[in-house]
């Protein structure tokens, strides 16, 4: 058993596309489905996540901060990732992902200068850090930023 083997028990799913309200003959006649009287028997029941003049969750819970809808996410990755590749090789977003090093770019990649780096490489990244940078090109190697 794995996730992806995964589903719902027998007969605990139920197709939403039937008709209901027609007669006794249909299996959901006379109340369609709604029970006997009462306030959600009715139309005009209240709205998702009223309580009844109670003070709604929504609203107890207190509310901080604000999201920034223009923020972007840096993926960072250290210099010792970059041991992977080899001597004298091109490193772009493109080869990060094929290698594994990186799983989603984002809205950018970043190599950051922590760890050590023995190979001469061509980087091609959104972003460096300064040690990052002297790393790689005291062995030789370019960054270039896209």
């Amino acid at each position: 058993m794995d996730l992806s083997n995964l589903q719902p028990a027998e007969g605990s799913k139920h197709s939403d596309n039937f008709r209901r309200g027609r007669g006794h003959g249909s299996g959901n006649g006379k109340t369609a489905g709604k029970g006997h009287k009462g306030q959600k028997a009715r139309s005009g029941a209240p709205r998702l996540g009223f309580e009844g003049g109670q003070m709604p969750l929504y609203r107890r819970i207190p509310k901080r901060g604000f999201t920034n809808r223009n923020t972007k996410v840096i993926v960072g990755i250290n210099v010792h990732e970059l041991e992977k590749f080899d001597n004298g090789a091109v490193v772009t977003v493109e080869t990060l992902l094929e290698s594994g090093v990186v799983k989603n770019p984002r809205d950018g990649v970043k190599i950051l200068g922590n760890g050590e780096l023995t190979k001469k490489l061509t980087v091609k990244v959104d972003a460096f850090s300064e040690g990052a940078k002297t790393k790689i090109e005291a062995l030789g190697g370019t960054c270039e930023v896209i």
